[in-house]
């Protein structure tokens, strides 16, 4: 099971004039998603004073699955795909809480910065043996069909 990385029931402001989330929102929610998921590797606000490190948003690709109207609660699944020292690349799952339809999926790429340099670099050593062991917890989960995919007219 992919771990929750963002909970959050839609918010007045975060709705259209249809009565749906905002697109904005969809992409908004993964990126607390981020936060939880630095959260969960060391990069949380202690790990950053520690280490002077963040993470930066290199790419992303979101798809709209389904339409989500205000007040609903929904939470976010990250997967982790991939790794090197300096990269993740994620997958975030939002789903609603009361029956797990799958409203959106975001795939990311994500870059270790250091802030004071401004530039990226490698994970801090107990960063990478949490990237480690988050890896390896998920090593045999297929990723989505969402994932890798291009944007074209056929």
């Amino acid at each position: 099971m992919l771990p929750v990385t963002y909970t959050t029931a839609v918010q007045a402001d975060w709705v259209d004039y249809n009565g749906h989330l905002r697109d904005a929102y969809y992409l908004l929610i993964c990126s607390f998603a981020t936060d939880g998921l630095m959260d969960l590797i060391g990069l949380d606000e202690a790990g950053r004073a520690r280490t002077g490190h963040t993470l930066y948003t290199l790419e992303c690709h979101l798809n709209f699955l389904a339409e989500v109207k205000l007040g609903v609660e929904v939470q976010v699944r990250t997967q982790l795909l991939g790794h090197d020292r300096k990269r993740l690349h994620v997958h975030h799952l939002l789903e609603r809480c009361d029956d797990e339809t799958v409203v959106a999926e975001s795939e990311q790429m994500l870059m270790n910065i250091d802030t004071l340099a401004g530039r990226s670099v490698p994970f801090d050593t107990q960063v990478e043996v949490r990237v480690g062991e988050l890896a390896a917890t998920q090593i045999d989960l297929p990723p989505s069909t969402h994932v890798g995919r291009t944007i074209g007219l056929p």
